[in-house]
């Protein structure tokens, strides 16, 4: 959702890095100057994982305690994205200044994102952003499983269950983030903010809930 919001709004994949990529290479080739955002994009997005590695060790906590504080740094950047949006009208000119100091807060949330994953998700998560990768291992689960014999890849009821349920999610949260954008514009924003604001509600580290 905040890709396709991100990329409606700013012109830029504020959670797809390796689409940012393939653009400045695209423009760098067939000679049209790239965003200044889109340059600015990976080593902001490099900065903001380390930042959020920083306040997971100054917090002293480790898997799903660490969530909720992750979740709440991730809830006041996509806030911030809103205020700015609301205030600024960086759709307006997505190649402006607003527009990439919006668009570098918006990495910056889904940076936040990516390090909760890793780090406070027990055992690890599938990736939210990568569906090829997410897409192929729900294909070759739902072949294992409907085939006979042997199965050429462990754990495949259990691998389709979780990839099948994040595409169709990616999928979801895409066509409500365009839909939202058509209708509202910038405010658009509004709704993965509500979605932070609700993930932080969530009682992660139920041992101590």
């Amino acid at each position: 959702m905040v890709d396709v919001i991100g990329f409606l709004t700013l012109k830029l994949f504020t959670a797809h890095v390796t689409g940012n990529l393939v653009v400045i290479a695209t423009l760098l080739v067939t000679g049209g100057p790239p965003n200044v955002a889109q340059i600015l994009a990976v080593p902001v997005f490099i900065v903001a994982v380390a930042g959020v590695w920083l306040i997971a060790k100054a917090s002293d906590r480790r898997g799903p305690a660490l969530a909720r504080p992750l979740l709440l740094v991730q809830f006041l950047l996509l806030t911030s994205v809103l205020v700015l949006s609301a205030v600024g009208d960086p759709a307006a000119n997505p190649h402006g200044v607003m527009a990439g100091i919006v668009a570098m807060i918006g990495i910056s949330a889904m940076a936040c994102q990516y390090t909760l994953l890793r780090l406070a998700v027990p055992g690890g998560a599938p990736s939210t952003a990568v569906m090829t990768g997410n897409l192929t291992s729900t294909t070759l689960s739902l072949l294992d499983t409907v085939s006979r014999g042997r199965p050429l890849l462990e754990g495949g009821d259990e691998r389709l269950k979780a990839t099948l349920q994040l595409v169709i999610g990616f999928c979801a949260g895409g066509l409500t983030g365009a839909t939202a954008v058509s209708m509202f514009g910038d405010a658009a924003w509004a709704l993965p903010v509500t979605l932070a604001g609700a993930a932080v509600a969530v009682p992660w580290d139920r041992s101590n809930a």
